[in-house]
């Protein structure tokens, strides 16, 4: 028997018997991180950063495998020139440690867990016989280290200069050299194995001062190309460390040089701030590089990961694009894509598993979770969708939005079925629908609960409800269409008869209601805020009936319960997605992955996996663990 109203359960907390989570597909891409798509020698194998987890994607067989063992987002990445050990750095708060964690890319295993930089490490770099790591700490640290790969041992470490560095290149011909490039400064450094000691050269640059994003080392390790964020690239002559030319001099690229790679030819391959790719030849009589060819792509061009024949290449964009094109004609193809900022909502239509739509501060778009492609993006200028749901009978999208409109779309076209004006002051925040597909329930910043009236050619408010003083996060409906529950941010939850158009009952807790999920029996329901806990209620007459911790720092965002009614899960600031046994009221499974707050999660219809939203951006899909999936099909069976 549950113990006594507003009493906490003993150990109701994540238990002993706790597993983790299978993380079974990922659809994102963290586009911002610097030269973070890289393709791996095998030529199968894209490996990219997202939140804390490390994707590494089959490109042949479109599979999927993930390295994690990060609690912070992935700040670097490098593999090393055999593709047998892969290197990834992290960022994390003030005052703590980054870690950098050396992988087997075979075994997909850690290797070695390193540990000496403050707050963030931007950039890593293999010596080309795979002995030595060079690592460079963040802004806070800025540190120089030189790591032995064997034992994963620190070997020697400096200050990379007064000044921030952004980059760190070993040479490629001997590991006792390498090239740092920051701000106002670029450094040729010497290591000295025997006294583990790094010297440091600075190049001299004459007037020319600029702030260096990246450097590439040609394979002769003759000259250095620095991409600058002025837009022009530095040639260092890497004997006489002196820069021999800048180019190009008369229009640089706009919105600096973020990225660049050298052909097998010589040819340079260039990517910039403002979303061009550029080819540029060397023309030996007139001593300068010169453009050969441009293509654009959507969003600042972050990375380039070249074949090994060098005929083609993928490109990553900071708007969470990944491209593939042929070196000769740059005509980019849209490989990939996802949501490169918060994710605000995640709904399946009723009863159907093998699609879900998601929205964010962008964009709405509709994903098949079979195989993890878009297959329909709506996007509204200069506004942010809030909430969406899909009606019963799947015939359209229905969303909220930041200019106080309710638009609602067809989901397989995406056009545009009707507009409700004015629907709520200062924006809509929460949606649901009924199960007769007759009326929209909507929730706004202002507290207000409305109904309107869906007709053939008509949308008509049929009641405004004013109780709630501060924004509705939740709206559920139950399955006979007879009563509505909002979940607000004044510290209620209010049951609305949707006959007589007034409120049924109240439930109060000193919390910021974030939200709601009716039990499918619909005797009772629970609620999730900002206080950390899980509240079971009595839906008859709106008592406290069992209160759980639902996490350790950080209030919750979230819940899905599964269409049996035996299991739901949360999800909030504390990052991590729990699978909770609805009766026992015990976390019986956590979910780690996200580098953001977990903003929503939906459990499948056919409860055979669980979708996430982070703040991030990411989606990330879990496998329901097999004796769960079967306690779901039996408990449905017996309603």
């Amino acid at each position: 028997a549950p113990p006594p109203p507003g009493e906490k359960e003993p150990g109701a907390m994540a238990g002993e018997l706790e597993q983790e989570l299978e993380l079974e597909s990922v659809i994102g891409f963290k586009g911002s991180v610097p030269d973070a798509l890289i393709l791996h020698p095998d030529q199968e194998h894209l490996i990219f950063p997202l939140g804390c987890t490390i994707v590494c994607r089959n490109v042949v067989q479109q599979t999927q495998s993930f390295l994690q063992g990060h609690d912070n987002q992935v700040n670097c990445i490098t593999v090393s020139r055999s593709g047998k050990l892969l290197a990834s750095g992290q960022k994390t708060f003030m005052g703590f440690p980054a870690d950098i964690i050396i992988w087997d890319f075979e075994q997909r295993m850690e290797v070695h867990r390193l540990s000496l930089h403050k707050v963030a490490v931007t950039s890593l770099s293999f010596s080309y016989d795979e002995l030595y790591l060079a690592s460079l700490g963040g802004q806070d640290d800025n540190s120089l280290v030189v790591w032995n790969v064997s034992d994963g041992c620190a070997i020697c470490g400096t200050p990379a200069h007064t000044d921030t560095a952004h980059c760190v290149r070993f040479f490629n011909k001997t590991h006792l050299k390498l090239i740092t490039g920051g701000n106002y400064h670029t450094i040729v450094w010497e290591f000295d194995v025997d006294n583990k000691k790094l010297r440091g050269t600075t190049v001299g640059c004459g007037q020319v001062r600029r702030i260096v994003w990246n450097v590439l080392v040609d394979s002769d390790d003759q000259f250095a190309y620095c991409g600058t964020s002025t837009g022009d690239i530095l040639k260092v002559d890497l004997a006489s460390q002196r820069m021999k030319s800048n180019f190009p001099t008369k229009k640089p690229f706009p919105q600096g040089v973020t990225c660049s790679k050298m052909l097998t030819d010589g040819t340079l391959l260039v990517g910039t701030g403002e979303g061009s790719v550029v080819t540029m030849a060397y023309d030996k009589m007139h001593d300068k590089y010169k453009i050969k060819q441009q293509g654009m792509v959507l969003g600042s061009v972050t990375s380039l990961a070249l074949t090994q024949e060098g005929t083609h290449f993928f490109a990553g964009t900071s708007k969470s694009n990944i491209y593939w094109t042929d070196v000769s004609d740059l005509n980019f193809e849209l490989r990939n894509t996802c949501h490169h900022d918060k994710i605000n909502h995640v709904c399946f239509p009723a009863s159907f598993s093998s699609v879900f739509a998601t929205c964010s501060v962008h964009d709405i778009r509709v994903w098949n979770a079979n195989d993890r492609k878009e297959l329909l993006r709506i996007q509204v200028p200069n506004t942010e969708c809030s909430c969406i749901a899909f009606m019963a009978d799947g015939r359209s999208l229905v969303s909220g939005w930041s200019d106080d409109k309710i638009r609602a779309f067809l989901p397989q076209s995406g056009r545009l079925l009707y507009v409700i004006n004015d629907a709520h002051g200062k924006g809509v925040t929460s949606l649901a629908t009924t199960s007769d597909c007759g009326r929209i329930i909507s929730g706004g910043e202002e507290g207000e609960v409305r109904v309107w009236r869906l007709g053939r050619g008509s949308q008509v408010m049929d009641a405004s409800m004013k109780e709630h003083k501060s924004r509705v996060y939740d709206i559920k409906v139950t399955k006979d269409d007879a009563l509505a529950v909002s979940a607000s941010g004044d510290g209620s939850c209010i049951v609305w008869d949707l006959a007589t158009r007034t409120r049924s009952k109240c439930l109060f807790d000193s919390t910021l209601f974030k939200s709601i999920a009716f039990h499918p029996d619909e005797s009772q329901l629970i609620t999730t805020g900002s206080d950390r806990k899980i509240t079971y209620w009595d839906t008859f007459d709106g008592s406290p009936i069992r209160v759980l911790e639902g996490s350790e720092d950080g209030g919750l965002n979230t819940l899905s319960m599964s269409k049996s009614g035996s299991h739901f899960v949360s999800g909030g600031e504390e990052r991590l997605l729990k699978l909770w046994d609805y009766d026992s009221g015990v976390c019986q499974a956590i979910g780690v992955g996200h580098s953001g707050p977990i903003t929503a999660a939906a459990i499948a219809p056919d409860q055979s996996f669980i979708v996430s939203c982070g703040g991030e951006g990411a989606i990330l899909v879990w496998k329901m663990p097999e004796e769960h999936v079967q306690r779901c099909l039996e408990q449905e069976e017996t309603m």
